[in-house]
């Protein structure tokens, strides 16, 4: 079904061994994230963004074997289902655990999920034209031009995960950036700068895969080796910073005159 490597193209450059680093930062990162998640019950949102990780450096690793190894159908489709079809899809669902109630948050990944299952069939049965395939590089498309559609299925994907990872994230910076009063008890929660500025993190690392995805169906894949290792970074800073500041406290209400 798949044939072996593409024809020769020039020597890979120095960005396109980033995946490997990116790849071995993910490697670490989920480690980190599997022991507290085990120490926290495997809460769903923990879950979720373990396997976020884990889905991020698999497209990282995939691009690694690329670099040193060459390319191939398989590659680039395994690759491209990694990378545009998952992308930061479980990221986004661990967030909407995170933020939304869970029956909403079931619901949602039930529908989406579904969504996915589909995509990632048409991915791998869609028919590809091996010249097409780079060298040293993935590229979207080497599938046939009457299939080209298919790539156009990760648009809702993207967009879906964009809310929710991206979003809430910005979301969540706000609000701990400028806390709102409780209009129920008319209790106030303190501005908490360390989460603010840690879920502001995510939210930008978040954002620059995104980018150089965009860049990278224009044909600037080396954009996107940036965005992912870049982005891994802020995501694993942030997401630190979340788990180590302080918690913070309802502001006592005043007391009546």
């Amino acid at each position: 079904m798949f044939a072996a490597t593409a024809a020769p193209h020039p020597a890979p450059h120095l960005v396109h061994y980033l995946p490997i680093a990116s790849t071995l930062i993910c490697i670490a990162f989920l480690i980190v994230l599997t022991k507290r998640a085990s120490k926290r019950g495997w809460a769903p949102h923990m879950i979720w963004w373990g396997i976020g990780v884990a889905t991020y450096g698999l497209g990282t690793l995939f691009e690694s074997i690329i670099t040193l190894n060459g390319n191939s159908q398989l590659m680039n489709t395994l690759w491209l289902w990694a990378g545009a079809v998952l992308g930061g899809y479980p990221l986004a669902t661990g967030s909407l655990y995170l933020l939304a109630p869970k029956k909403t948050a079931h619901i949602l990944t039930a529908i989406s999920m579904a969504f996915i299952v589909v995509t990632s069939v048409l991915v791998f049965i869609a028919p590809v034209e091996p010249a097409a395939a780079e060298a040293v590089r993935p590229s979207g498309s080497f599938i046939v031009e009457d299939w080209q559609w298919v790539r156009l299925m990760s648009i809702p994907i993207n967009i879906y995960a964009a809310i929710f990872l991206i979003g809430g994230a910005a979301y969540s910076s706000f609000r701990f950036a400028f806390p709102e009063r409780d209009p129920n008890t008319g209790q106030k929660t303190p501005r908490n700068s360390q989460r603010a500025l840690g879920t502001g993190f995510i939210a930008v690392g978040a954002l620059l895969p995104g980018i150089g995805g965009g860049m990278a169906k224009g044909g600037i894949t080396e954009a996107l080796y940036i965005g992912e290792f870049v982005g891994i970074i802020l995501i694993w800073i942030g997401n630190e910073l979340c788990i180590k500041a302080p918690k913070s406290a309802p502001a006592p209400l005043p007391e009546a005159s």
